[in-house]
């Protein structure tokens, strides 16, 4: 099997949404997955939609120590393909859990490390649920001090419930829309 099969199968994309997303026409697409190398444009535009280097849709043999460098590479997790499906699954496993802090980002941890999908943007996905679990309940027991009243302790427990719904579903979108994350910390905790 071709690397750009491969690549294109992981990311979930048929050739048809391949070709329109990075403007390589089909039958140029079929070509490359029969064994032929891209080359200029196909190639820089092809890797620039699969979000690869461009040396991981060669099939020609490189020399050897270029070789070697790339096998060592393609054993570490964060230069594996991104299956942008998966990473929506790993982000809004978060849903179910809202009510329950630790399980927010444990169960995404949990699918990160099974599903294979230890790139930086699902450590930024429990990264951003690891801060949303440790400021919300200071949010709300700040919110208990101030002594407002039931229901305003009752608005401010469901302002945080679904400020974090919000969180899940808008990055949710932006990774299907663009493949990346709208909120996003500069750091990771993972």
């Amino acid at each position: 099997m071709s690397k750009l099969k491969t690549i294109r199968e992981l990311q979930n994309l048929t050739q048809e949404e391949l070709s329109e997303k990075s403007g390589v026409s089909v039958r140029t697409i079929q070509r490359i997955e029969s064994g032929k190398d891209p080359k200029g444009f196909t190639l820089r535009a092809l890797a620039k939609e699969l979000n690869i280097p461009e040396t991981k849709l060669l099939n020609k043999k490189m020399e050897a120590n270029e070789n070697s460098e790339l096998s060592e590479n393609e054993n570490s997790p964060e230069e594996l393909p991104i299956n942008f499906s998966k990473l929506k699954l790993i982000n809004l496993s978060s849903i179910p859990f809202i009510i329950l802090p630790l399980l927010n980002f444990l169960i995404p941890a949990m699918l990160m490390y099974t599903m294979k999908q230890t790139n930086a943007i699902t450590k930024q996905i429990i990264s951003l649920q690891i801060i949303w679990s440790i400021s919300a309940p200071i949010i709300f027991i700040l919110g208990l001090f101030l002594k407002l009243g039931n229901k305003f302790t009752l608005v401010l427990l469901i302002l945080i419930i679904l400020s974090n719904v919000f969180l899940i579903i808008r990055n949710a979108i932006e990774l299907d829309r663009n493949q990346k994350l709208y909120y996003k910390l500069n750091f990771s905790m993972l």
